[in-house]
């Protein structure tokens, strides 16, 4: 997540150098949609496995994934190498900002209603300062492995399933408002749903759900209702993550967050645990947000509250 101070966004003076999918559209032949499946439990291990190979990038280039480095690319290609092995149509979308090459990754699941279009997405890139497995490596894996989590259940839903990887986010959401601004008109009303998922492994975590639009948050809520876990709103990163550019042009978002640098009250550590007076994540843009800073429990319950909505909102 980007820090919210003024003047940070970079605008993206960006050229495609390569062409988007943008339409859903799938190569073959789709099979016909069956009925609804019930959503996977997602092995934490799995989620945690791709945590420790973004930690090894990190490790490997310079302690950071950040937008422009060579870490972020690392990251890039590991995430498609598996997506690609998976049965994904996958697509870079290329950019520029700061004077850096950025990349977008996108995933689409063959078959599907291309008219309605559910996505699902996470930003990739650290901030320079540390490895970002919190931010955003935590929301990054546990969409990958919902993406796998498909493949795996040969999934095919009523609409067409869409995931994202975003560059750039620590610059003002540069990536994600790239891929936006380059849909058309039509393209944008397609998608019926943009979830976001930046920071769900916090240390010292709280549950909060996006209020953007009340049917996914419900989605989200009755997921979160039905384990006994009650939620609260998420406040602390409106207009801070990569759902932002999206809500701006009228699709809806919703999404989950475990904390950043806000502090944590008595009543929210009595309802969460964790202890109160310190912050969600007190590593948030440090060098410590390493794959020790991570609430594994935390990590378990948003994962499969993902993979719950992509199940029942795309089916």
């Amino acid at each position: 997540m980007k820090l919210s101070v003024p003047g940070r966004a970079v605008p993206a003076a960006a050229v495609a150098a390569v062409t988007l999918l943008t339409t859903g559209a799938t190569v073959g032949a789709a099979p016909a949609p069956t009925a609804a499946a019930a959503a996977p439990d997602l092995p934490v291990a799995n989620v945690k496995a791709h945590l420790a190979q973004l930690q090894s990038i990190a490790t490997a280039n310079g302690g950071n994934r950040a937008h422009g480095r060579t870490g972020y690319k690392a990251s890039i290609d590991y995430v498609k190498a598996k997506l690609d092995a998976a049965g994904f149509t996958t697509t870079l979308q290329q950019f520029t900002s700061s004077g850096r090459t950025g990349y977008n990754l996108i995933a689409d699941w063959p078959g599907g209603d291309s008219n309605q279009v559910v996505m699902a997405g996470s930003h990739l890139d650290s901030v320079t300062t540390g490895p970002g497995i919190n931010d955003n490596g935590s929301g990054s894996a546990a969409v990958l492995e919902t993406a796998l989590a498909v493949s795996r259940a040969q999934y095919q839903p009523t609409k067409h399933l869409r995931f994202a990887w975003w560059g750039a986010e620590e610059l003002g959401m540069v990536g994600s408002r790239y891929y936006v601004n380059n849909l058309s008109t039509a393209n944008r009303s397609k998608i019926s749903g943009y979830l976001n998922f930046d920071m769900i492994g916090s240390s010292n975590p709280g549950y909060f759900v996006y209020d953007d639009d009340p049917a996914i948050e419900k989605t989200f809520k009755d997921y979160f209702a039905g384990v006994g876990l009650a939620t609260e709103p998420e406040t602390e990163g409106d207009g801070r993550s990569d759902h932002a550019p999206f809500k701006n042009v009228g699709i809806p978002v919703g999404g989950l967050f475990s904390g950043a640098d806000y502090i944590k009250t008595a009543a929210q550590a009595a309802k969460w645990g964790g202890t109160s007076g310190q912050a969600f994540d007190r590593c948030y843009h440090a060098s410590c947000d390493t794959a020790s800073n991570i609430n594994d429990t935390a990590l378990d319950r948003n994962a499969d509250a993902l993979a719950y909505a992509v199940w029942e909102l795309s089916s």
